[in-house]
């Protein structure tokens, strides 16, 4: 009988157990020739980034260290570290990752735009990472995108911008078009298709806030504001691109996701829902006002509740649900992230629940769920890289880095909290962050170590993808 007609079956009768409903698959089928070519070169984007974001990393750890930060001119090497850290590691990171997802997405015309927005996004990156040793300039602690405030790190970033809005736009007119009946691949393209629409939303917010910023505001005040819409509603795009990879890995690795496509598809949809909140936002509050600031902050909030928890734990049910493909040098690179991915965001959104004040338990949250993000994206780069043309992400290596990179940054995570419920501040470092009791210096020495450990999983990532993409080389140029 064949699988339809067995999905129509009575249930057995008798000693026999009923059968179970059909699992969903939620995998994309990829393009071929040029659009390969444009994912290839997002991704060498990413690579970069998260390189030269680990190596100001490093810095970023050592100047917030007890003992090794006494070496270092602290507040300056910190925040110059942290500015650029941040920026390359979610901002340009992500905006590849997406290139990448976009790219593999749509349709294949507008190419030239394609190359345009990479060019544009690869000179901006260029210029802001280099900014900090050609230039001195004030760092901004801004949220969502910190600057150093000079004209280097300033050209880098309207470059980057550009950059986006091309491809942006580029995704929304090549974004192909679904027809009512959604299978699991019909799922993963309304899930992409609904980032591009998220940040498309992010982009108008942006705009809006440069034209609107109150007259005469200068530093800090003028950025944070500047960045605040637009970097919540770009955090609608973050999620739903892990979304898509926690379905997609799921599926990849041989997990039976009791989910159909089509709730899949409303989970979606409820977790883009909220965004549209955002030029509500705009036309009913001034930008600089509590209000503003509150809605938005309301809206990402409930569009994190609507459609994450279901297909999370949908994800999670699969996986445990039957015996998985663990020993498997294919797939588990893939399930190691996938539930480290998992568990992270999870982290991060428990610890969201009991923020109070102005203290390091901020950044705890958003490193869980960021760092939640970042985790399902590079289970994606593993399973897409010999679909690229490059050699497979296996070995133990390979299995170790997301359980490494997890575990280090789960323990920096926790030295953050255990400091914020001393009162620990953020954003500082050194004799600034006034460290009194041993607790305080015992849970930011556990950040640090915690930090250590995510670096040397960062690095293992970027040494397991170069070794892939020098299997491709030594084969040589693809067919």
């Amino acid at each position: 009988m064949n699988r339809v007609s067995d999905a129509f079956a009575p249930p057995a009768v008798g000693n026999s157990a009923p059968a179970p409903a059909l699992a969903s698959s939620y995998l994309l089928t990829l393009p071929q020739g040029a659009q390969l070519a444009l994912a290839r070169g997002w991704l060498w984007l990413g690579l970069l980034a998260l390189l030269g974001s680990g190596l100001f990393s490093v810095l970023l750890v050592l100047s917030r260290t007890p003992g090794l930060n006494q070496w270092f001119p602290v507040s300056d090497f910190f925040r110059v570290a942290l500015v650029v850290h941040v920026d390359l590691s979610v901002l340009v990171w992500f905006v590849a990752l997406a290139g990448l997802l976009w790219s593999l997405n749509g349709s294949a015309r507008g190419l030239a735009w394609g190359w345009a927005a990479q060019a544009l996004c690869g000179a901006g990156t260029l210029l802001m990472a280099l900014a900090p040793f050609l230039s001195r300039a004030e760092p901004i602690m801004a949220n969502y995108i910190p600057v150093l405030d000079g004209p280097l790190f300033l050209a880098g970033l309207l470059l980057f911008g550009a950059g986006a809005v091309l491809l942006v736009l580029r995704s929304l007119l090549t974004a192909p078009k679904l027809g009512a009946g959604f299978g699991g691949e019909g799922a993963l393209r309304f899930g992409l298709n609904a980032a591009a629409i998220a940040s498309a939303v992010a982009l108008g917010a942006f705009a809006a806030s440069w034209a609107g910023v109150p007259l005469g505001l200068s530093g800090k005040a003028y950025y944070e504001i500047l960045f605040w819409g637009g970097g919540h509603a770009l955090q609608f795009s973050w999620t739903l691109l892990m979304l898509v990879a926690w379905l997609w890995l799921a599926s990849a690795c041989g997990a039976e996701l009791r989910l159909s496509p089509r709730i899949a598809v409303l989970l979606l949809a409820l977790a883009l829902l909220a965004v549209f909140i955002t030029p509500y936002a705009y036309l009913a509050h001034p930008i600089a006002s509590v209000e503003h600031r509150n809605l938005l902050t309301w809206a990402m909030r409930l569009g994190g509740a609507l459609g994450l928890a279901p297909i999370g734990l949908a994800v999670g049910h699969g996986l445990c649900s039957k015996p998985m493909r663990a020993g498997s040098p294919v797939t588990a690179p893939l399930r190691a992230a996938l539930l480290s991915s998992l568990l992270l965001f999870a982290a991060g959104g428990l610890i969201g629940l009991f923020i109070s004040g102005s203290n390091v338990r901020i950044p705890a949250h958003y490193h869980g769920c960021i760092v939640g993000v970042t985790l399902a994206l590079m289970g994606l780069v593993y399973l897409l890289l010999p679909r690229l043309g490059y050699g497979t992400a296996q070995g133990r290596m390979a299995h170790w880095q997301p359980w490494t990179y997890g575990l280090g940054q789960l323990m920096h995570i926790i030295g953050l909290v255990w400091s914020g419920g001393y009162g620990v501040q953020r954003k500082v470092a050194g004799a600034e962050q006034v460290l009194r009791s041993p607790g305080e210096v015992g849970g930011m020495a556990l950040m640090g170590l915690g930090g250590a450990v995510a670096i040397v999983g960062g690095f293992l990532f970027v040494v397991v993808v170069i070794q892939a993409l020098r299997q491709q080389a030594a084969a040589g140029p693809l067919p």
